[in-house]
């Protein structure tokens, strides 16, 4: 059978991890890289390289411009500065921009905001597009967040958005940046639009909620109790941050743990569980 769908160049592999991709290609590229491991484990390897560029050179992009770098300054003083000029504008493009598609997570700077929102995006568009298989685990599994819970080292409770027709279908285990598991978890509305929760343990400080949008996907992300969570769904606003406040506060009034310094007895009875 011939496969009349045209393959994915280089080019757009490259413009979808900047989030460049034209939108009506952005779909074929997910499904190819559903169906064609190595590509995605280039992606993988891609965007792990942004991050460790990021965390090594990230604090650069707020500094200001040394004196010495100044062009002006290096014409009067008449050095050789066209080659150290050279060397600032590849710094500040190393850094600013990341290298083209190695730094394409710096929303917001290169903080925490910009790294887990771009994470869960890009795991909200990939899944949500899934029709047998969106998630990992379902709903109806009693192990589903004793699982995840355990594997991200946080006790997260599973936020009931009946109020907004909204049903879990399950979840799934990801990995983060850095070496972190992240969780997913997937809730589908009345006429088929999709929420997904990710979360995953980041030590940033306690951020509010803070709001993103690309294309038809917005999404709401903040920090809490060492843990970085972002609620993905269609760009309505308004509706979004409904959802993401009642997440919030679900998540804030959750059953603290018995012991200080512990995850709640539910993850330590979890253990026994293999994966």
């Amino acid at each position: 059978m011939i496969d009349r769908e045209p393959p994915v160049t280089e080019e757009e592999l490259h413009a979808y991890v900047d989030g460049e991709l034209a939108a009506d290609r952005r779909e074929a590229v997910e499904q190819w890289l559903a169906t064609h491991a190595d590509d995605a484990a280039r992606i993988a390897a891609w965007r792990a390289q942004a991050d460790a560029i990021r965390a090594r050179y990230g604090a650069v992009v707020s500094e200001p411009v040394p004196s010495r770098f100044d062009v002006a300054v290096l014409a009067r003083a008449g050095r050789k500065w066209p080659r150290l000029a050279a060397a600032a504008a590849l710094l500040a493009f190393l850094v600013g921009s990341g290298a083209g598609w190695y730094g394409r997570g710096a929303w917001e700077g290169a903080g925490p905001a910009g790294m887990v929102t771009t994470e869960a995006l890009d795991a909200h568009r990939l899944y949500i597009a899934e029709v047998r298989h969106p998630i990992e685990v379902r709903a109806n599994e009693s192990h589903l967040n004793p699982w995840l819970s355990r594997r991200i080292g946080y006790a997260m409770p599973i936020p009931n958005l009946d109020p907004f027709g909204l049903k879990l279908l399950g979840g799934r285990l990801l990995p983060g940046a850095s070496g972190r598991a992240a969780a997913l978890y997937m809730y589908e509305g009345t006429t088929g639009e999709r929420f997904t929760i990710y979360c995953r343990r980041d030590q940033a400080p306690h951020t509010a909620l803070r709001y993103r949008a690309t294309g038809p996907v917005g999404a709401y992300f903040w920090v809490q109790d060492d843990v970085a969570f972002v609620v993905s769904g269609p760009a309505d606003r308004t509706r979004l941050q409904k959802v993401a406040e009642a997440i919030y506060e679900q998540v804030e009034t959750r059953p603290q743990p018995q012991q200080t310094g512990s995850l709640p007895r539910m993850l330590s009875d979890a253990r026994a569980t293999r994966d």
